[in-house]
């Protein structure tokens, strides 16, 4: 584990998110908390541990290396839902331990019920349908091959949800496509019940949806970005405080990532600095060095963009970003020290790195950036 820097998760930060959230959505409506690229880059096992202390109880997964990280933390705690990747070896572990898991294509559904047979134990399956994503889900011709199966092998087959995902909903640019999606699902659904099939719960909405698209809340609601404290876009932002009074964020971020002035150095002026000749000292200077780099995902497209913060102060990433190393201009205050912390991401005294402003300097989307961030770092819990 590397001790070049630290990741700090805010519980009281998370805790006015979900109560945020559970407000928004209602009491009657399941939150899932979507943990999903190490938990958007939090860590899954500090972060559903306190999620759990924040009475989450369902969480969504891409894959099945997720599942077990998760499932290894909160045992039977807990519902937990696949909604990608898994080979047909994990099905005996996930139908053992009645983990939830989207299907979308006949062969999954076929090797779903042959395994549910051999261990005598219902598989629990959500059936997901293409409605205008085209990327994973059953086609309308396909239905009735699915219906078929789930009714001839109810005994092992439990439609548990029937779901979708919609084609960009943080975008008023995917309105209408996202509108023919609703409607075209709202038609599946029918299909399914005229044929006697009644799935316990349906799903559609992710975070954008969610507040974009109200009716597409439905029986749960599959949140991710929204939980860590930030909104999937701009237009989201303001579509809620448009539809509220009150015209403040009720989301706070629970990440922070520290880092420590690794060592300080006096350049001359007209003299390079890092790698190559990106950054030339047009006066004299003081340089911090911090022990971070792409190689913990601080991405490369930082140099000489980037921002940290240092006694509160902004300072700007001079030169390449090393994979290890990045370089920043530290002239104007009047002491730094070795071992001193530096903020990446969060607040110091008055001063303040975004997320959104990082991305900003990166070009990286907010899902992005996170996602990046090394799995090696330690992560922490505070207040």
């Amino acid at each position: 584990m590397q001790t070049n820097s630290l990741i700090e998760l805010s519980h009281s930060a998370y805790q006015k998110n979900i109560d945020f959230l559970r407000q928004l959505f209602g009491k009657k409506v399941i939150f899932s908390s979507v943990v999903k690229g190490n938990a958007y880059g939090h860590g899954i096992p500090e972060f559903v541990t306190m999620a759990s202390a924040c009475g989450v109880r369902h969480f969504s997964v891409f894959d099945v290396s997720e599942a077990r990280e998760l499932k290894m933390v909160l045992n039977d705690k807990i519902t937990i839902l696949i909604m990608g990747f898994l080979q047909k070896e994990d099905l005996e572990w996930i139908i053992e331990n009645g983990i939830e898991f989207f299907v979308f294509d006949r062969k999954r559904l076929s090797e779903a019920c042959q395994i549910a047979k051999k261990l005598r134990k219902k598989a629990i399956v959500h059936i997901e349908v293409e409605t205008g994503m085209n990327r994973t889900g059953f086609e309308k011709s396909e239905l009735a091959a699915v219906t078929s199966l789930l009714k001839n092998e109810k005994e092992y087959l439990e439609f548990k949800g029937l779901c979708t995902h919609y084609a960009g909903a943080e975008s008023i640019s995917n309105y209408y496509r996202v509108e023919r999606q609703i409607v075209r699902f709202k038609e599946i659904k029918q299909y399914f019940l005229e044929n006697d099939l009644k799935p316990q719960i349906c799903h559609s909405a992710c975070s954008a949806a969610s507040v974009m698209f109200p009716e597409t809340r439905m029986d749960l609601v599959r949140i991710g970005i929204m939980q860590y404290g930030l909104w999937p876009s701009q237009e989201v932002f303001i579509t809620y405080l448009n539809a509220k009074k009150m015209k403040l964020d009720p989301l706070s971020r629970v990440i922070t990532w520290k880092s420590v002035v690794m060592s300080v150095k006096k350049i001359k002026t007209t003299n390079f600095i890092g790698y190559g000749t990106s950054f030339m000292a047009k006066r004299d200077m003081k340089v911090a060095i911090i022990p971070i780099g792409y190689a913990h995902g601080y991405s490369r497209s930082l140099s000489n963009h980037g921002r940290v913060l240092i006694q509160g102060q902004r300072c700007v990433v001079i030169g390449l970003v090393n994979m290890n190393m990045i370089a920043v201009d530290v002239t104007d205050i009047k002491t730094v020290k070795k071992g001193e912390e530096v903020v990446l991401i969060g607040s110091q005294n008055e001063g303040v790195i975004s997320i959104a402003s990082f991305g900003d300097y990166s070009n990286q989307l907010n899902y992005e950036l996170l996602t990046r961030i090394s799995k090696s770092i330690p992560r922490k819990i505070i207040d």
